[in-house]
């Protein structure tokens, strides 16, 4: 499923080698996973181009019904889509993502273009570098199509960068003027700001990184969190990123979102006819446990948030970043969700 790496290290704005510890993690990307997915759906059940307008729903049944005026109607409605949900939209329309502070520079390049150097030094260990209030991580991911072989793979660059709202509003601002609010696509990136963190990543940057960085396209995204108050109503439930984001540091989006499908089927296998009270037994388990999560990435965001702060405001780990500790929080980010799982009662589940 992906690329194996066994060692994480730290590198100085040399190159050198900071701090470096053993690990055992595969890097793999979300469209390989999704392949793996989609391919057990019939082609008939999955339909693209269709975009929710609103839910109705009865004692009954719930139906869906689309902007281009037609609908669909069945015993349950899972609300799967993402941070900006239409679903929770319509029963939670106070309920809004929350800016962390900070963005993530994105930025992947295909092996065959990533220099000598950088490949001897870097390609195959997950790579951390740790400007002043920021924090840059990278690795090598399955290439097009989801190629793990030498040569056809490719590097994945997210580098954190605190940003305060005036600031990131001019970095969503296209080229026409126009802000594109909560994030903006990279085709609208302006030029000015993509030269900007290039020219940022070669004064703050290990070289290996920054020649990497400065020959891919990179992109932006703003970092945001969110817990929804409720994830049942009637026959609908809310479940992944619709229910709770977490900021990418735990590395368990997919994993959460696997969590809450495991969890549902459960529920409603329990509760037989009893949509309503299967999808409440749901959300009773799964709450807490997003919660939980949430809160586990704000705690490892909390430096990069802090950075916005004036100095003398700052506590605990706002104040000062332990390396060592950082990365080996990072390999054992399994064991943190690991523990969260047990402690809710959620390994009863799987």
């Amino acid at each position: 499923m992906g690329i194996t790496v066994a060692k994480v290290v730290c590198l100085d704005r040399a190159g050198n080698i900071m701090v470096e510890q053993p690990t055992a993690r595969t890097m793999s990307a979300w469209s390989r996973l999704y392949r793996a997915l989609r391919d057990s759906l019939p082609v008939q059940d999955y339909r693209l181009g269709k975009k929710l307008r609103r839910i109705e729903q009865n004692d009954g049944s719930v139906t869906a019904i689309f902007e281009d005026g037609s609908s669909e109607r069945g015993d349950l409605l899972v609300g799967a889509d993402g941070i900006r949900s239409t679903v929770r939209a319509q029963f939670l329309p106070q309920v809004q993502p929350i800016y962390a502070g900070y963005v993530a520079w994105r930025a992947v390049l295909d092996e065959a273009r990533v220099p000598r150097e950088a490949h001897r030094d870097i390609f195959e260990l997950y790579t951390f570098c740790l400007p002043e209030g920021e924090q840059l991580l990278g690795y090598p991911v399955p290439g097009h199509d989801g190629d793990t072989v030498p040569g056809r793979r490719r590097y994945n660059i997210v580098w954190y960068r605190p940003v305060d709202t005036p600031v990131l509003d001019a970095m969503c601002t296209d080229a026409s003027g126009q802000l594109q609010s909560g994030g903006i696509a990279p085709s609208l990136i302006r030029d000015e700001i993509v030269a900007r963190v290039k020219a940022d990543a070669e004064a703050l940057l290990a070289p290996q990184l920054a020649e990497i960085f400065l020959r891919s396209e990179p992109f932006f995204q703003p970092i945001f969190d969110l817990e929804s108050p409720a994830l049942a109503f009637g026959r609908v439930a809310l479940t992944g990123d619709a229910a709770f984001v977490v900021r990418p540091h735990v590395g368990a989006g997919a994993t959460k979102a696997a969590i809450d499908a495991t969890v549902l089927a459960d529920c409603l296998g329990r509760a037989g006819e009893d949509v309503a009270g299967g999808l409440a037994r749901f959300e009773s388990v799964q709450r807490p446990f997003g919660r939980d999560i949430v809160a586990l990435s704000r705690q490892q965001g909390s430096y990069l948030s802090a950075q916005l702060k004036p100095q003398a405001q700052r506590r605990g780990s706002e104040l000062r970043r332990d390396v060592e500790a950082l990365l080996y929080a990072h390999g054992n980010r399994s064991d943190q969700i690991g523990d969260i799982v047990a402690a809710r009662g959620l390994d009863a589940y799987f």
